[in-house]
């Protein structure tokens, strides 16, 4: 029977209940997502501000049930403390996001999808034929959805959709890229893959990044 982010989430529920038998039994689901990968649904609808683009799902995510899972990934503190957010926090009456949170954002104007739906505990596991059999599912959400901004963590999300629609093979530049790459009203913009392991960038680094996407939404 293939696993279910609804069966993963179950499991996960019993795991944290059963003490050191739990965390025996989560590694028991996450070994079995790499033999039968689940995945988290996109939490996207129409006409969005920002459709936010992962890279993978890692498995622990799925277990977990929510994008940006680990409490080591940057994501959800930079967002917090960035402009972009403020409304959502303002609107919840909260001052943190939590991964919990991306349920509700969706009214708040923000969503989530990846470059590839397949799990992995590792983006290093995802192979460029992957990558490049995702472009067109990908691009086809966008024309679909037209979100105003589809926002790429890393360039490794992004790459294989920069090289189709350029044809060119140089990685690209962060921040919004150029208006001829276009897909219909959305366009694209690169920000820093916020996971602990890119060193090249801080958390402060990263909540400036969003505070750029949200001048160019203030801009539009």
């Amino acid at each position: 029977m293939a696993i279910t982010a609804k069966t993963i989430g179950k499991k996960a529920l019993g795991a944290k209940a059963q003490g050191a038998k739990g965390q025996a039994a989560q590694g028991q689901v996450a070994a079995a997502l790499v033999e039968e990968p689940a995945t988290l649904p996109d939490l996207v609808r129409n006409n969005l501000d920002v459709i936010f683009v992962g890279i993978n799902p890692s498995t622990y995510s799925v277990v977990q049930g929510h994008y940006f899972a680990r409490k080591t990934n940057r994501f959800w503190p930079a967002f917090s403390q960035s402009v972009l957010s403020l409304s959502v926090r303002t609107a919840r009456g909260i001052d943190r996001l939590e991964p919990h949170h991306d349920t509700l954002l969706q009214d708040h104007g923000f969503g989530f999808t990846d470059a590839v739906k397949r799990a992995s505990p590792r983006a290093t596991d995802i192979s460029p034929k992957e990558f490049a059999d995702g472009v067109a599912d990908l691009l086809e959400k966008f024309k679909e959805l037209q979100p105003r901004i589809a926002c790429f963590h890393g360039i490794m999300a992004y790459r294989a959709v920069h090289r189709l629609l350029t044809g060119s093979k140089d990685d690209p530049l962060l921040g919004v890229q150029p208006d001829l790459l276009n897909i219909g009203r959305t366009r694209l913009f690169l920000a820093p893959n916020p996971s602990p392991a890119n060193a090249h960038f801080t958390p402060a680094d990263q909540v400036a990044w969003y505070d750029r996407l949200a001048e160019i939404l203030a801009r539009d």
